[in-house]
């Protein structure tokens, strides 16, 4: 039995039927808000149309290249399509220097330009023509395939004069200024939208796409009839378009207050984007190290944890230099220690806090303040899930989902499953699968559907 302070103090992170039904309802009336032009510009959830109106068919073929920037490192990937559903890629990650993540747009976009040349240059393919998927993972509105206009910056970046612009030409001009590669953009996507398309490659079910890792979103295949921002030229000849949900903003209007802890509260208001992507404040890996930290703080406060220790407030001081100290990843590994060792704990908690002999209790308490804060962060992914699987009309559903927070939690999966069984509809059959490469694979595939039908 879990220890009754632990619990008291942590009760707020425990969500009940009733409060997961009325954030189900909540999210579902968000989503149509945000679909009809009457309502959109009150809506969180933008639901801006992808202009992807083609799944893979597995025989793509070509050489592609693809570009993903999405939090503190991007990578350049060469993507060699082969058909019959098989892909080789060869990729190389650069950094984001922090300077340049909230210096002025044009030297981001310089910067992306000079690794891509030296991509291209090292793989010998300076003369060949690449047309480049750019995987952008930042609030935008697609004005098509490849025009895409910033809506605001999330994740900690905030450069300057990119907001309102259209990232693919930022991106053109950068790679033209440099004229020593031949680099045609011919799409933007999210990189939900990439992890859907590198899904339905491999599985034609895959409807929807989930990203929980820096960030927090999902896309999803819906009805041309119900998507008003598109374009009647798109509507004619086409059943569907992926729709980015870009539902981290969820909550931005007050639907959330009623679950919002004073954590919640206090993350946000530290945050660079206040008031902002209060959703994602509740699910991405951003964020959910940052809340277990405050909690823990807490915790030693009121003697919860680390009662005997006559350190308590030398620990609580260690938390309090950096609101990343504890960071998200501890998380996964601590939820995957196991009783009565908790090997991964002690030496967590021996790099934060220098104490080298945890009691059991102590490493229990603190895995139960974990489970706590990622279950609510799997149960909220999970409710959106339902929510976007519910408003598509096939009967099987695969949701095809990436990030480093559902990759490498243990229980996040089941977690998730564990609401979806309860608010999906019982005609649905659903599956989730793992992304390969979502943002590479997939920013390829766009660029090869978007070749092939030109």
């Amino acid at each position: 039995m879990m220890d009754v302070e632990v619990r008291e103090l942590m009760q707020a992170f425990v969500l009940s039927d009733y409060q997961v039904q009325e954030v189900y309802s909540r999210f579902c009336a968000e989503i149509s808000k945000g679909l009809k032009r009457s309502t959109h510009a009150l809506a969180n959830t933008k639901c801006f149309p992808t202009y992807v109106q083609d799944l893979p068919t597995g025989d793509e073929m070509g050489k592609y290249l693809a570009l993903d920037l999405g939090g503190t490192n991007f990578r350049v990937l060469l993507v060699s399509l082969k058909g019959h559903h098989d892909a080789m890629v060869e990729s190389q990650i650069y950094a984001v220097p922090k300077d340049l993540m909230v210096g002025p747009g044009v030297e981001l976009f310089d910067h992306i330009a000079d690794c891509l040349a030296r991509f291209v240059e090292k793989h010998e393919m300076r003369n060949s023509h690449l047309p480049l998927g750019f995987t952008f993972s930042f609030p935008c509105e697609q004005k098509g395939l490849k025009e895409a206009i910033l809506t605001r910056w999330t994740k900690g970046f905030g450069c300057p004069g990119v907001e309102g612009e259209d990232v693919g030409r930022l991106l053109h001009e950068a790679i033209q200024r440099r004229g020593d590669a031949e680099i045609a953009v011919v799409a933007i996507l999210n990189d939900t939208t990439g992890t859907l398309m590198s899904c339905a490659h491999r599985n034609a079910d895959c409807r929807v796409g989930v990203i929980v890792g820096t960030g927090c979103n999902a896309c999803y295949v819906e009805d041309v009839a119900n998507v008003d921002l598109l374009h009647a030229d798109f509507k004619r000849n086409q059943k569907d378009v992926l729709v980015n949900a870009e539902w981290g903003a969820f909550g931005e209007s007050g639907q959330l207050d009623f679950v919002r802890t004073e954590y919640d509260r206090e993350v946000d208001d530290t945050s660079i984007n206040k008031s902002e992507q209060l959703f994602e404040k509740m699910t991405s890996g951003m964020y959910l190290g940052r809340l277990v930290r405050l909690i823990l703080m807490r915790a030693m406060q009121s003697k919860v944890i680390f009662k005997l220790s006559n350190r308590r407030e030398h620990f609580a001081t260690a938390l309090q230099k950096n609101e990343d100290v504890f960071e998200t990843r501890f998380i996964s590994e601590i939820e995957s220690d196991s009783f009565p060792e908790f090997s991964k704990t002690r030496t967590i908690i021996t790099e934060l806090f220098g104490l080298e002999k945890a009691s059991v209790e102590d490493c229990q308490k603190i895995k139960y303040i974990c489970e706590c804060v990622s279950k609510r962060a799997a149960t909220l992914v999970a409710i959106g899930v339902s929510g976007l699987i519910n408003r598509i009309s096939d009967r099987r559903v695969v949701v095809g989902m990436d990030g480093s927070v559902y990759r490498y939690h243990p229980k996040f999966d089941a977690y998730m499953r564990n609401t979806m069984h309860k608010l999906v509809k019982s005609d649905k059959e659903f599956d989730i699968m793992l992304s390969e490469d979502g943002s590479g694979r997939g920013a390829a595939l766009v660029a090869a559907v978007a070749s092939k039908t030109k």
